[in-house]
């Protein structure tokens, strides 16, 4: 058999290349033959053991079917192709804007309010497929437009929430900059009174959205009173630029961006009066807390629906590895810890509700969730193997993606500090001074 050059192979289409050599089209080679990927057709959810549609409402139950359907269809055939580019899937936005989910607890001015606890199943719904689409509405729905809906003046809310619901237009809330991240109270931007408004000077990093966003909630200091005030941004506003983050392991789809605000003039009827010290980003952070306690939640349920798919169609040794005794352990005990976290989800949802939630319940329910996200994403991650690794079944990504939760909107170490300091009401945060030798 005479071996056709390179050159000539280059020239011949990818199929027909593979005949030539008596081998199957490339795009079957490509597929795993003894299970489905993820991207061709999602798993169904198995996850779910303890049946917690019957802590749900009828409404609740409703939203978690249809945005369950909408990323299954819409997001996860495409997840893998846009994670490995790290860019975002612009046409997914009025998809999720037709589900009636981006105001979030938002209620009036044209958003309809869901209960926080349909609120966070969407978000896990989302998050379950893919956690980068998930942080793309969290911070739109549960920072920036809550900021808003809780601090802003009555024309604000009017001119704002109603767009932002339908995620006809988008926003971001820029808080952390480069050199505080966990002590976020240090907030080094300022905001100087000038006739008619406000001057900003500062930059900001991580802001997820801020490079497309049409308008920004910025946290500055005031220059005169020295306490943390809110600014709504408009995305050209002179002097205000938005840079992407490059390289990131995990979330690659959402558009974190660096901001420098040099000299960005904002109209006094643009200040968010109603945030006048750190203490009120207190409220948005704990309910951000609690919806990321949520989408590590999804993204663990996704993991274990796909791993248990895998085991049941893969082959090892002339078994399902299903078969396996290590395998039915890693697999429950996955499935005990998912339990034990949409549980501690459910309570502090309840908590909120009923208008005792604090920020220590926001707090350890974040940490603790996402500690045991972590662990059961390993677990899942040995089970495919060496197919563990790959953006199509899932679970590679989601063991990156889980990473950047781990850490945002409070690293594990500072949630669990929060609620130290509200269980002993002594803080914590900063050491102690050391003594003069």
């Amino acid at each position: 058999m005479t071996t056709p050059s390179s050159k000539h192979l280059d020239n011949v289409d990818k199929n027909a290349r593979s005949s030539y050599f008596n081998l199957p089209p490339l795009d079957v080679c490509l597929a795993f033959p003894q299970a489905t990927p993820a991207t061709s057709k999602f798993p169904p959810c198995t996850s779910d053991y303890y049946q917690f549609d019957d802590l749900l409402t009828s409404e609740e139950q409703a939203i978690r079917k249809k945005v369950r359907v909408c990323a299954e269809k819409e997001i996860a055939p495409i997840m893998a192709e846009y994670w490995e580019k790290a860019e975002f899937p612009f046409q997914i936005i009025p998809k999720l804007g037709a589900l009636n989910i981006g105001a979030g607890i938002v209620k009036g001015y044209g958003c309809p309010g869901l209960s926080i606890t349909g609120a966070a199943v969407a978000l896990a719904e989302i998050a379950r497929v893919d956690v980068s689409c998930s942080s793309f509405l969290l911070v739109h729905s549960y920072v920036a437009m809550l900021t808003i809906a809780l601090y802003g003046t009555e024309a604000q809310k009017h001119k704002y929430l109603a767009s932002l619901a339908q995620l006809k237009t988008i926003t971001c809330w820029a808080l952390t900059e480069p050199g505080y991240g966990s002590d976020a109270s240090s907030v080094n931007t300022t905001a100087t009174k000038v006739e008619g408004g406000w001057i900003l000077e500062g930059q900001k990093r991580w802001i997820g959205n801020s490079t497309f966003a049409d308008v920004l909630i910025v946290m500055a200091r005031n220059a005169t009173t020295r306490q943390i005030n809110a600014f709504i941004v408009k995305k050209d506003a002179p002097g205000l630029t938005a840079s992407k983050i490059e390289n990131k392991i995990g979330v690659r789809m959402l558009q974190n961006g660096d901001i420098l605000l040099k000299k960005v003039f904002v109209p006094d009827e643009d200040r968010v009066p109603g945030v006048s010290s750190f203490q009120e980003t207190n409220m948005p952070l704990s309910v951000s807390r609690v919806m990321v306690a949520w989408q590590t939640v999804g993204l663990s349920m996704g993991v274990y629906d796909m791993c248990h798919r895998y085991v049941m169609e893969r082959k090892q040794f002339g078994a399902p590895l299903a078969a396996f005794q290590l395998t039915q352990q890693r697999l429950a005990q996955m499935l005990g810890n998912i339990q034990a976290m949409i549980l501690a989800g459910w309570r502090v949802c309840k908590l909120y509700e009923n208008g005792k939630m604090t920020s220590g319940h926001a707090s350890l329910a974040k940490a603790w969730v996402s500690s045991k996200a972590r662990e059961t994403v390993a677990l899942g991650r040995e089970l495919l193997g060496g197919n563990g690794i790959l953006t199509d079944f899932l679970v590679g990504k989601a063991f990156c993606d889980l990473e950047p939760l781990y850490t945002y909107e409070g690293s594990y170490d500072i949630n669990n500090l929060i609620t130290g300091r509200e269980i002993t009401g002594l803080a914590s945060f900063k050491p102690p001074a050391q003594s003069r030798l």
